[in-house]
């Protein structure tokens, strides 16, 4: 005679915890608005978390952030770099403005994706 029940779920297996990745979502979206220090603090919580999710799909989120994170310090090095130029003014205000909108481009792209329970791209 077979059961209606529905089959028992092994309770050692657990999802991923993603609050850590929803806070890091949530201070590299307010970063651009922070003077890049929230994205700052987040790279900080990001390599002190990391272990928790190792293996898990969470883990390409904080792989994303982070090196949104990197490049985009680069890119504002450079920025400066050209803004110290005179010359290079325009062309950085250009490129911070640039990088800003696709900073954010990155952020909620990731945050959809972690919302839907899908790796990062």
């Amino acid at each position: 005679m077979e059961s209606d029940a529905a089959p028992a779920r092994d309770s050692s297996v657990r999802p991923p915890d993603t609050r850590v990745a929803h806070l890091l979502y949530l201070l590299h979206g307010l970063a651009p608005f922070t003077a890049w220090t929230f994205a700052v603090v987040a790279v900080i919580i990001s390599i002190f978390t990391r272990d928790e999710v190792r293996g898990t799909w969470v883990e390409t989120h904080h792989s994303w952030v982070t090196r949104t994170f990197w490049w985009s310090l680069l890119w504002i090095v450079i920025g400066w770099i050209l803004f110290f130029t005179f010359i290079g003014i325009p062309v950085a205000i250009l490129l911070w403005v640039v990088l800003g909108v696709w900073y954010l481009y990155r952020v909620i792209r990731g945050w959809l994706r972690l919302n839907d329970g899908q790796p990062a791209p």
